[in-house]
């Protein structure tokens, strides 16, 4: 898929079903999933003594030309050091920001998001059906990551047997 002519590449790590080494343990890959046409443009196995932050930066790495595309990530991999390999490779990224990095977490919720205009939509992508309401904000977040320049705010309100 392309948004206004720009590769979207979502990145995220998994464990290998069904494979598993001599101690038991299942392998760990992190893949660059190309979204629209579904294709798997790279992957790096993660060592078994680390994680999957310095894998990520590996597998970003490995490709020779990343300009323009947008790399979308989960909020395992909100790092600012992931943000500047991402933009030193000439993307742009859409992260996730959660507990998991405190300080930018307070600070964003910090942010007037009661004066932005909320809009509103129903997707129906489970079988009990969601709601979300998303409330965009054009501010620079301050954030100390390289190229964040916007920053929205998504909220889901869960349907589940009529409740």
């Amino acid at each position: 898929m392309q948004v206004k002519g720009r590769l979207v590449i979502a990145i995220d790590g998994k464990a290998v079903r069904g494979a598993r080494d001599k101690d038991g343990k299942a392998s760990h890959l992190v893949a660059a999933l190309a979204h629209g046409i579904g294709a798997v443009l790279g992957q790096v196995a993660v060592t078994a003594k680390s994680n999957e932050i310095p894998a990520v930066r590996d597998l970003l790495n490995a490709f020779t030309d990343l300009a323009g595309a947008v790399i979308t990530i989960d909020a395992l991999h909100t790092q600012s050091d992931t943000a500047q390999v991402i933009t030193g490779r000439g993307a742009d990224y859409v992260m996730t920001v959660k507990g998991n990095m405190p300080t930018l977490y307070r600070q964003l919720k910090k942010l007037p998001w009661a004066r932005i205009r909320a809009v509103s939509s129903v997707s129906t992508t489970t079988a009990a059906g969601s709601a979300a309401r998303s409330r965009p904000s054009w501010r620079r977040p301050g954030s100390g990551f390289a190229g964040a320049a916007q920053v929205a705010q998504l909220r889901r309100t869960v349907t589940r047997k009529g409740k």
